[in-house]
């Protein structure tokens, strides 16, 4: 029986207009399907947002309003053929692997709903199952100081990371991360696919508490705490949410 870093990973990554996942909007996406013993395969899109790209954004990820206007396809377009990639890859029985996984698949839920797109949860329903190198890396080395980003994970876990902050290296990156992950700790890499994704929800929800209390107890940061969500790996979408 084939272990889950052993098989077919789907990666996915959104470069956005920002970090609100209510208001935000998709500027690059990528989806990169590896492993498995089979050729790679990546599909990136750039779309128009619709919306200008803030400058600090654009400092990120290098895609400016102007250019996102000059070279996108319509925001519409993009989420619905992102939607359908993704679906194609979970109805593969692939799990999708995203650092951060509740932050962009979020983000794809709140884009389709604002675009009269079916949601890729509403597609696949119970099949979805995820990986996020995040979840896994703060629960199994919860002492560990210092960041957890991509950048920092790839830096621990010496994985190649080439051109951190665009979203096609962002999700093989991911992937690669995962697997080490799976590779190397026994306790994650025994475990099937569908406990994973399970036991991930739990880790997150503990996790988020975890800095909920931190940002509580710690001076100028207390207001921070309620902006913290637990759910994993989407959060549900409010009433009146999607705008």
């Amino acid at each position: 029986m084939t272990v889950w870093y052993e098989g077919r990973l789907a990666g996915f990554d959104l470069e956005t207009t920002g970090v609100d996942v209510e208001t935000d909007r998709i500027v690059t996406a990528c989806t990169v399907q590896c492993g498995g013993k089979q050729p790679t395969q990546s599909f990136t899109w750039m779309a128009d947002p619709g919306i200008d790209i803030p400058e600090g954004a654009a400092k990120v990820h290098g895609i400016t309003t102007e250019r996102a206007r000059a070279e996108g396809r319509p925001a519409a377009e993009v989420v619905e053929q992102l939607v359908a990639a993704l679906t194609e890859c979970v109805l593969a029985g692939q799990p999708i692997v995203a650092m951060n996984a509740s932050f962009d698949l979020t983000i794809l839920d709140r884009e389709a709903r604002r675009h009269g797109v079916q949601p890729l949860t509403d597609v696949v329903g119970r099949d979805l199952r995820v990986i996020d190198p995040r979840v896994l890396d703060k629960q199994i080395d919860q002492r560990r100081k210092g960041q957890r980003t991509l950048t920092a994970l790839c830096q621990h876990y010496k994985v190649p990371l080439d051109g951190a902050h665009s979203a096609d290296a962002d999700a093989i990156a991911a992937c690669r991360v995962a697997w080490r992950l799976g590779s190397t700790v026994p306790r994650l890499g025994r475990m099937s696919i569908d406990d994973l994704h399970q036991a991930q929800i739990k880790w997150a929800e503990s996790q988020g508490r975890s800095l909920a209390a931190y940002f509580a107890r710690t001076p100028g940061k207390e207001s921070w705490a309620d902006g913290v969500r637990t759910e994993w790996p989407l959060i549900p979408v409010q009433r009146g949410g999607g705008a």
